[in-house]
């Protein structure tokens, strides 16, 4: 009965939908259900999020900021940080941060709150979907509890699914509405319900698997596999530059085999919210199941250290002039995790700006997206690169391959160039070096 007339709601767009956490995943989403016909209730514990999303003032990029007015000026999207307004939601997405603890193990509480602020409000009807990245077992073991303690059935009275967010922040071809969905119900009725009410809103495929637990391990393979391909990239380009070898044109004849090999490209580091940080989410969990995940704890360590790695090419490159790490003025390039966006998530430029300070080294920066930053008690404000800016530095260090970034003018003013990301492809100098 229950399941009918979810279904029929879905179907006819009378369902209320509600999103917990209004975030880089879950304003977009937000944003794509409003658009469909939906009437959507988002809600988030940050005031200022709630005000600016019923101001209708976009802070996501991924957003189109006249979409996003005109849905809430037509009523069909409303933010608050009450959440006692789950109750008048028929499906609920939780999209909440799943960040990793100083141990590296897995930080459950956004998720574990959300949870007990809808199991508080919920009703019988009701579908609950989490998209928020975690462990194989989570839904059912953190979530289906809860919504059992108020006599409820799991697929019956009320409906439980998995269903992983792939939002990749700045690109340009895949967004939330356009990139395939991968559903995993609790029961089949389950993830019918979550299926359905992602054909309504995206224009993608929806692939429904046989539990939540499939689609939580099916996540972590995603970015594992990422996070994996990075470090053997990374661990290229060590060896290549002991062997006095351009890793960049060893990718560029790879890559140009049509099957069996896919680029990865070597960098400081790994940053956003995904890579850095979902393999550790199964390496933890395999531990209950006596089984040591050597390959990704290896590729974290490799991954882990090329932020080191980087200021020691950077102190080898400074020494041949004849200056030492301690005391020279670095100019660097990015702050972002990657091009053309705001985000600054587990960015290795936090990292490195950390070993700069720490070896003495008077820091300044540049991101056209992020015109300040707070790092250990300090702000710092981003500086325009001019011909004088980059010559009165020691080194400049491009961390981020921002589109804006010129190149052949940052290499002809500036004293010394440590290029991590290949943004000087093409360009011969003597004052350059890259990873």
């Amino acid at each position: 009965m229950y399941y009918e007339k979810l279904l029929e709601k879905i179907q006819n767009r009378t369902a209320v939908l509600g999103v917990l956490g209004l975030g880089y995943v879950g304003l977009p989403l937000a944003v794509e259900k409003a658009n469909a016909g939906f009437t959507v209730k988002g809600f988030d514990v940050q005031q200022a999020k709630v005000d600016m999303v019923n101001d209708g003032h976009n802070y996501i990029g991924d957003v189109v900021d006249g979409v996003l007015a005109e849905l809430v000026s037509k009523g069909k999207l409303v933010a608050s940080t009450d959440f006692s307004g789950i109750a008048d939601c028929d499906a609920v997405a939780i999209c909440v941060p799943t960040p990793l603890d100083e141990h590296f193990q897995p930080d459950i509480s956004y998720v574990s709150e959300s949870a007990k602020q809808i199991a508080k409000y919920a009703h019988k009807g009701m579908l609950v979907v989490l998209e928020s990245t975690t462990y194989p077992g989570t839904t059912q073991e953190i979530i289906q509890p809860l919504l059992e303690e108020k006599g409820m059935v799991v697929g019956e009275d009320v409906f439980l699914a998995f269903s992983p967010e792939r939002v990749d922040p700045g690109n340009a071809v895949y967004k939330t509405k356009n990139t395939p969905k991968v559903v995993g119900g609790v029961t089949p009725k389950c993830g019918e319900l979550a299926s359905s009410i992602y054909k309504s809103v995206l224009e993608s495929d929806v692939m429904v698997v046989s539990s939540p637990a499939v689609a939580e391990m099916e996540k972590i393979l995603e970015n594992t596999f990422r996070n994996i391909n990075i470090a053997l990239v990374n661990e290229m380009a060590v060896l290549c530059d002991r062997m006095g070898i351009s890793v960049w044109e060893v990718i560029d004849a790879a890559k140009t085999k049509p099957y069996g090999y896919m680029a990865f490209y070597p960098g400081p580091g790994l940053g956003g919210h995904c890579i850095p940080i979902d393999p550790f989410y199964l390496t933890w969990k395999a531990r209950e199941y006596n089984y040591h995940t050597r390959l990704i704890e290896s590729a974290g360590e490799i991954n882990n250290a090329m932020p080191e790695y980087c200021v020691t090419r950077i102190s080898t490159q400074l020494n041949k002039v004849k200056k030492p790490l301690n005391g020279s003025k670095v100019f660097m390039l990015g702050l972002a995790y990657k091009p053309d966006i705001d985000d600054m998530r587990e960015s290795p430029s936090l990292l490195l700006t950390d070993l700069f300070r720490e070896a003495g080294c008077e820091l300044i920066y540049n991101d056209p997206f992020i015109p300040e930053f707070k790092r250990g008690g300090v702000t710092l404000k981003s500086t325009e690169i001019t011909a004088e800016t980059l010559a009165d530095c020691d080194i400049v260090v491009i961390a981020t391959n921002h589109s804006c970034y010129d190149a052949n003018f940052i290499v002809e003013k500036s004293p010394l160039v440590f290029d991590t990301r290949n943004l000087t492809k093409g360009i011969d100098a003597d004052n350059l070096e890259r990873l």
